[in-house]
C-alpha cells in the first residue's frame, strides 16, 4: 500500500475551531499555493517553510507535526 504524502495527511488535520497548534498549521497550509504538496522529504518542506511559511509560528510545529505524520504512518 502506497502511503499518503505529508501533505495529504496534514489536510486531515484541519480543524475550524479549538485547534491546537498542529492543526492551526494544517488550516494555513490549505491557503498556501506554493506549499510542496507531492514532497514527502522532510529536508525540502522544512526548507520551504523556513523561507517561505510565515504563517508558521515555529518549527516545532512542523516537527511536532512531522512527528505525528510518522506514527500515523506507522500503522499503513
Amino acid at each position: 500500500m502506497k502511503s499518503r504524502g505529508f501533505y495529504e495527511w496534514l489536510m486531515t488535520q484541519r480543524k475550524p475551531e479549538d485547534a491546537d497548534e498542529v492543526q492551526e498549521f494544517a488550516n494555513a497550509a490549505f491557503f498556501d499555493s506554493e506549499f510542496p504538496k507531492q514532497s514527502q522529504d522532510f529536508n525540502e518542506i522544512s526548507k520551504y517553510l523556513e523561507e517561505s511559511g510565515g504563517y508558521l509560528m515555529s518549527m516545532q510545529v512542523f516537527d511536532e507535526a512531522w512527528r505525528r505524520f510518522l506514527t500515523s504512518e506507522e500503522g499503513l
